[in-house]
């Protein structure tokens, strides 16, 4: 039968961690041969410290991966794959706004043969400006990579260990994995999953966060932003050739004086021009940032220290993985 991984990325959830491990356990007994890996993302409160004490309390069941600071959600994520042995793995937020009792369905749907099987958010429980963010991001997702999928938001996710082992051999540092996985994906599925409000705490994609990651997705997975600057400069030269023509007619029938002898017109030509420019070469700086960012190399995390695990080399490093990123062995 094949094992399963649940790997949970956790920053700052003291509130909501005792009953998410109750019933991610509570799940697991049920679904066989398993394992749940917890990375803590660099936490302040007292979820470091929850986390220990149920690694002592189920050895062999919860591995608990302590990265030395906040790295971000996807890149704990990664730090939970390159740690977890099983041959599917089911990823989860620690909040508990998607239940814990909705990974079998994932699991069985992996089963079937699926390499990614996503989930859609069904009655979701969040604000309508958080709704109306999630569906803007969906759409531009789907519009760029060309793979139309319902909802990426959702961490409730499901992949293959084949899916799995690609992204880890991937060098990127900006790293939106449901669009990753799907590069490497041959069938790929959705299915509904519960939504519940957020038990405790706060949610930590702040606006600029949520531009960040947007921004993140569109340059790291795409060339499209560079596709269509290059599409808006055509068009505005173009304009600039029409427009002028225009003028020259106007000019002659109507003479200097019509348009203040022209000096407004050229005004808002150039500012067009010069925001154009600027929004070009910002995009551009953006795309430059991260070649940066990959020629350096830099591992996507640095593990401070992992429990739980009885046999460090029953890891995925001792199936002759590729050795990025670095890690500190406990």
């Amino acid at each position: 039968m094949s094992t399963t991984s649940i790997v949970i990325p956790v920053f700052n959830e003291e509130q909501a961690l005792p009953e998410l491990l109750r019933r991610t356990i509570a799940v697991c007994d049920a679904l066989g041969p398993s394992e749940i890996i917890l990375v803590d993302d660099g936490s302040r409160d007292r979820s470091d410290a929850i986390l220990t004490e149920a690694a002592a309390a189920h050895p062999g069941l919860i591995v608990v991966v302590h990265l030395n600071r906040n790295y971000g959600q996807h890149a704990a994520v990664m730090a939970g794959f390159a740690e977890s042995c099983g041959d599917l793995v089911v990823t989860l937020d620690a909040d508990l706004q998607n239940p814990p009792e909705e990974i079998p369905r994932l699991v069985a749907k992996l089963r079937e043969g699926y390499d990614v099987v996503g989930s859609i958010r069904a009655a979701r429980k969040d604000h309508p400006l958080r709704k109306l963010a999630s569906w803007l991001t969906n759409r531009v997702t789907a519009r760029t990579t060309g793979v139309a999928m319902s909802d990426y938001g959702c961490m409730l996710r499901g992949y293959s260990r084949p899916v799995i082992d690609a992204m880890l051999q991937c060098r990127e540092q900006s790293t939106f994995i449901p669009v990753l996985a799907n590069t490497f994906a041959r069938e790929t599925t959705e299915i509904e999953v519960a939504h519940a409000a957020r038990a405790g705490g706060e949610s930590k994609y702040s606006l600029w966060q949520l531009i960040n990651l947007q921004l993140d997705l569109l340059t790291s997975m795409t060339h499209f932003p560079l596709r269509v600057l290059s599409l808006v400069g055509a068009l505005i030269s173009l304009f600039g050739v029409g427009f002028g023509a225009l003028l020259i007619v106007l000019r002659l029938v109507y003479g200097a004086v019509w348009a203040a002898d022209g000096i407004f017109t050229l005004f808002a030509v150039l500012f067009f021009i010069l925001g154009a420019q600027f929004i070009g070469m910002g995009l551009l700086g953006e795309y430059l940032g991260r070649v940066y960012d990959d020629v350096r190399a830099r591992p996507r995390y640095f593990v401070d220290r992992r429990m739980g695990r009885s046999d460090v080399r029953g890891s995925r490093e001792a199936r002759a993985e590729p050795a990025y990123p670095a890690r500190i062995r406990a």
